[in-house]
């Protein structure tokens, strides 16, 4: 590919990646503003339990993302292991600035150092775990900020569903953003799929792509409330109207349950 040539993809991308994009991204701490998501796959060999990454999850890296101001941190397990076990971590950021220096504040604190030692420390004969994806994603205009149902505030019994969607074209991606953002987002909410965030990845596997997470007090419910938001006349609608025609070419989703010291 010639200069010109890749200038104009790369300029032509990003374009389309401001259609969904926050109009003022140095606000980013205004209640409006969009907050950025990381999503860590933590996955293990067949053989572990667990514990040790559970551990510093808990009583190292939460609470050291706390004393920065990053909360709620999310913890999930596969319900229906698909590829391995694997533990689930979303991690909010209110700025790209946070995003980018939480690792060296982490460094910088004591008692995450001391919390998490154990892990932090784990010999190569004896990982605490086989490897992290990890990507990152820009909020919807839709839903700007992650927001918590009832059950979810109330550490009720609960279950998530992790949702992605491919597109076959950076153009398409960013009219499947814009579907959401025109009802989606909000048909969600009034049919009680209790819509956890919606986020345009920008960094990871598999683009282009958005993930977003949907709730419920149990798997019964949360297929009821599907049920909802496919009769829904809005829906119907959005579905049906040409400019949002092949804007999905694959879905993947995964059932996931809260650990017990989740904060999601």
């Amino acid at each position: 590919m010639n200069r010109r040539n890749f200038l104009g993809t790369t300029l032509g991308a990003s374009a389309l990646a401001a259609l969904s994009a926050p109009r003022t991204i140095r606000g980013a701490e205004s209640a409006s503003a969009q907050e950025y998501y990381e999503l860590r796959v933590y996955h293990l060999a067949p053989e572990s339990d667990g514990a040790r990454l559970h551990s510093y999850l808990e009583k190292a890296l939460i609470p050291g993302l706390n004393r920065i101001g990053i909360k709620p941190v999310g913890v999930f397990g596969e319900i229906e292991p698909k590829d391995g076990k694997a533990v689930h971590v979303l991690i909010p950021y209110a700025t790209l600035d946070t995003f980018a220096s939480v690792n060296a504040r982490l460094g910088a604190d004591p008692a995450y150092q001391k919390a998490g030692a154990e892990y932090l420390g784990s010999p190569k004969s004896d990982p605490a775990f086989t490897r992290i994806e990890s990507s990152l994603m820009l909020a919807f205009a839709g839903l700007p900020r992650m927001d918590l149902p009832v059950w979810s505030r109330e550490k009720r019994p609960r279950i998530f569903e992790l949702r992605t969607y491919e597109s076959h074209s950076e153009l398409k991606a960013a009219k499947k953003v814009e579907m959401f953002n025109a009802g989606e987002v909000e048909i969600m909410r009034d049919v009680g799929l209790g819509p956890i965030f919606f986020g345009q990845t920008l960094v990871g596997g598999s683009l282009p792509n958005l993930v977003y997470m949907v709730s419920g007090e149990n798997r019964e419910d949360h297929k009821k409330h599907w049920g909802g938001f496919g009769a829904h006349p809005i829906w119907n609608k959005l579905k049906n109207d040409p400019q949002y025609a092949d804007t999905v070419s694959k879905i993947r989703n995964v059932f996931l349950a809260p650990a017990a010291y989740s904060q999601i």
